[in-house]
Formats: C-alpha cells, sequence, structure tokens
C-alpha cells in the first residue's frame, strides 16, 4: 500500500481490528445523528412551508426563476464526478496510492449524486407532477436527458461501492458479533453468501472493471448534459460551447476538496493514520493542483472570449462580473476560492494534512458560490430591460426558506456518509491484506 504499512508489517488481525473499530454505534455518533436528524427536520420544516404556499415564499421570480437551488443541484452533481476521477480514471490506470482512498471516493459520489437528485425537486412549485417527466417526457428535452443520467449515474455508483464491498461485508457477518441483530441480518442478507473462494473473486473484479469502465462516459454525460441546460439557450453568460468541459474540470476540483475534507476527518475520527497517510494528502494535493490548473485555463476563457467580442449583452455581463453588482463574489471566488488555494498547495508544507483540508474547505465553499455566479448573473442581464417590474426583480437574494432548504441537503449528505461509514468500513480491507501480501512476496 505504501511505505508505512509495509515497515509496520500488519498482520491480518490487526488490519480487521483497525479497519473494523468504526463499525460501531457508539454514544458520540447517536449524538452526532440526533444533532443532523434534528437540523434536517428544522429546515424540512420551511420546504413544508414552501409546499404549502408555493415558490412566492423564496426570492425567486420572473427573471431569476433559477436561484441558489439550481446552483446547490449543479455543485451536487458536480462533486459526485469525484467516484469516477479516484476509483475509475485512477483505478484503471493501477494508481496503487488511491486505493485507501476509493471507497471513500465512493462514499462521497453515492452521498451527492443521491441528494442532487433530491434537489431538483425542491425547485418544482408542484412537486407532485414529478411522475409526468417520466410518463410524458419528451425525448427532446435535456431535462429528461438530465433526469435519465443521474439516475443511472446513482445506480452505477451504487454498484461501485457494494460490489467491491462484498468481502468486507461477509467480514463483518463472520467478526462483528456484538452489534444489533438487525445489523447481524443485514450483513447476512447483502454477503450474498460470500466465502471467498477464488472464483468469486475473479467474478467480482470482472463485474468491477465492467462498472468502471462504465461509469466514465456515464458520468462525463451527467454534468455535460447538465452544461447542456444553459449552454443550449442564447442568454450571455451561458451561450458558450465550453462549458461541457468547463463544468466537468470544476467537478473534479469540488470533488477532489470533497474527498480531501473527508479523508481528514475519517483518518482522525477513526485512528486511520497508518492507512490514510501525509502521503495520501499530498498526493491528492497535487491532483487538486494539477485539476485546479485546467479549471483556472476554462475560468480564464470565460472572460477573455465574451470580453473579447464586447457585443452589448456579453460586454454588460462581463461588466457586471468584473465591476458590478457581482463582482466582489466573483473576485473573492477567483482569487480565494481557486488561485490564492492553487499557489498555496504548491508548497509541500500546505500539502499536510491540517493546513490541506483548511484549504479544501475554502476551495469547496468557492466552488458553491461559483454556481451561483454561474446560475443567478445570467439571468439578471436579459437583453431586454427589466422595466415595469417590482423593484426588487432587478436583484435576487435568497430567502430564509431557500437557505434552509439549501441546507438541507448539505445535512442529508451527512447523514448519508456518517450512517454508511457506521456501517461498513471505509477502507477495503481485503484491499489492504491483498496489497501486503503484495509487497512481501516482492521483499
Amino acid at each position: 500500500m505504501n511505505d508505512t504499512i509495509t515497515k509496520e508489517n500488519l498482520n491480518d488481525d490487526q488490519i480487521d481490528q483497525d479497519l473494523l473499530k468504526n463499525v460501531n454505534w457508539g454514544n458520540k455518533f447517536k449524538l452526532w445523528l440526533a444533532f443532523l436528524s434534528v437540523s434536517l427536520i428544522i429546515c424540512l420544516y420551511f420546504y413544508y412551508q414552501q409546499l404549502q404556499h408555493g415558490l412566492g415564499v423564496t426570492g425567486l421570480h420572473d427573471y431569476v426563476s433559477w436561484g441558489i437551488y439550481i446552483s446547490n443541484f449543479v455543485f451536487f452533481v458536480a462533486t459526485s464526478l469525484i467516484g469516477m476521477l479516484i476509483s475509475s480514471v485512477l483505478g484503471l490506470m493501477n494508481v496503487h496510492w488511491v486505493k485507501p482512498l476509493a471507497r471513500i471516493a465512493e462514499l462521497v459520489a453515492v452521498a451527492f449524486a443521491i441528494v442532487a437528485g433530491l434537489i431538483i425537486i425542491t425547485d418544482m412549485g408542484r412537486p407532485d407532477r414529478l411522475l409526468n417527466v417520466f410518463m410524458h417526457g419528451r425525448v427532446q428535452s435535456p431535462i429528461v436527458w438530465d433526469i435519465a443520467v443521474i439516475v443511472t449515474y446513482v445506480a452505477i455508483s451504487v454498484l461501485l461501492l457494494y460490489i467491491p464491498l462484498l468481502p468486507d461485508i461477509a467480514l463483518c457477518r463472520d467478526k462483528l458479533k456484538n452489534v444489533p441483530k438487525w445489523q447481524q441480518k443485514m450483513y447476512k442478507i447483502l454477503a450474498l453468501g460470500w466465502s471467498g473462494k477464488t472464483r468469486q473473486f475473479k467474478i467480482m473484479n470482472n463485474y468491477t472493471r465492467i462498472l468502471l469502465i462504465l461509469i466514465i462516459p456515464i458520468a462525463l454525460s451527467i454534468h455535460t448534459v447538465t452544461s447542456w441546460l444553459f449552454a443550449m439557450t442564447l442568454r450571455s453568460g451561458w451561450d458558450s460551447p465550453i462549458f461541457g468541459p468547463y463544468f466537468v474540470s470544476g467537478a473534479f476540483v469540488a470533488g477532489c476538496a470533497a474527498v480531501i475534507i473527508t479523508m481528514f476527518f475519517f483518518q482522525r475520527n477513526f485512528k486511520l493514520q497508518k492507512y490514510i497517510t501525509t502521503d495520501h494528502f499530498d498526493r491528492m494535493g497535487k491532483l487538486l493542483v494539477l485539476v485546479a490548473l485546467v479549471y483556472v485555463y476554462f475560468n480564464i476563457n470565460e472572460i477573455i472570449v465574451p470580453g473579447y467580442k464586447a457585443n452589448t449583452a456579453d460586454a454588460k455581463h462581463v461588466d457586471e462580473m468584473l465591476y458590478g453588482h457581482e463582482s466582489l463574489m466573483f473576485w473573492l471566488v477567483q482569487l480565494g476560492g481557486l488561485v490564492i488555494p492553487f499557489l498555496l498547495i504548491l508548497f509541500k508544507p500546505m500539502r499536510k494534512p491540517l493546513p490541506l483540508t483548511l484549504i479544501s474547505i475554502v476551495v469547496l465553499a468557492g466552488a458553491w458560490f461559483k454556481r451561483v455566479l454561474i446560475v443567478v448573473p445570467t439571468q439578471l442581464s436579459p437583453y431586454y430591460p427589466i422595466q415595469n417590474v417590482p423593484e426588487k426583480w432587478n436583484h435576487y437574494s435568497p430567502t430564509v426558506p431557500e437557505i434552509a432548504i439549501t441546507l438541507a441537503s448539505f445535512i442529508l449528505v451527512l447523514i448519508i456518509m456518517t450512517v454508511l461509514a457506521k456501517l461498513f468500513p471505509v477502507i477495503s480491507i481485503w484491499e489492504v491484506k491483498e496489497e501486503m501480501n503484495h509487497n512481501k512476496e516482492l521483499a
């Protein structure tokens, strides 16, 4: 796995003990889950208010009909793509250092992808008509395609999390005798009769490889289709042929930051320093620099090209971003959320676990606000002047219900990841043992 584990010369029993100890429902976990649950219920109360009174409780109006709900949707879809980058692209390239991180990346991908699908419903004034999209949707509609690829991506991501988890589920079934009976029964059902035979490993590896290959075009589709929802309009700020790769590169930045934060939390709380090492943070920092460099290029391109053409609508949009009402958020996002973190991570001390995690929190926050900048200002720069309407329609500010409902999506992600991390090992035990045995044979 890495030099640290090789030098430690851990045996199988020690590895089992280290990586199964997070699978427990201690008091700290119960308190944390209770806090998240109460917070979610409070936020869902505001969604109940929205259902009762309609979208009028939000800051949305005829001009800004997409606000932080859709910004949040784009952000969640983006962050979920990290599972494809780490598990599929780097995994298929046989990059060994990502193995302890692959399951963590899939946890992030599954949680964010599931909630991304739910976020669409929050923006609907009549969610009771959601089934009409499936029953009467037109194949020409990019929204239908967006829902289709999200559902497919969630399904494949769940399978990519579940299938390589089978040996560890069987280990939980055989070793965890102190867990509640319902949990023991769950492990027995989910293990599918796994006994560790060579043939079972061969079948598991074959199916996993198929899914790793299949998820790459699906993952790229989910965010390029999302970008089409914007780019297939004639609005300045959205009317761009680069939105597909622009969205994907930005997705990798947000996803890398989310994985680094999750790594730090698991390493510290589950005492996994032997398995998630400083070297892993260093390499993830370098990966973040690489994807950020690509993303910086698209951010520059986003301003230079319309700025060079400088037609009336493009010029107004660029001016608004650079010098106008949105300029403060724009420069904070570009400099504070991308350029400065990118420059800091170039220095090795900044790729240590704590500083890299703090930087990643800033990057992830910047990635969310960047989606707001993509969605909102364009709608406030229409081709026709905004006139003969209420003054507040000249601007957009999210209301308390919008903010609470948006917070609910983050809380739900934390609940999903927390529960999964307490039901299953967050690092693949069988892969750690396999790599250890391989290193011993080479030695």
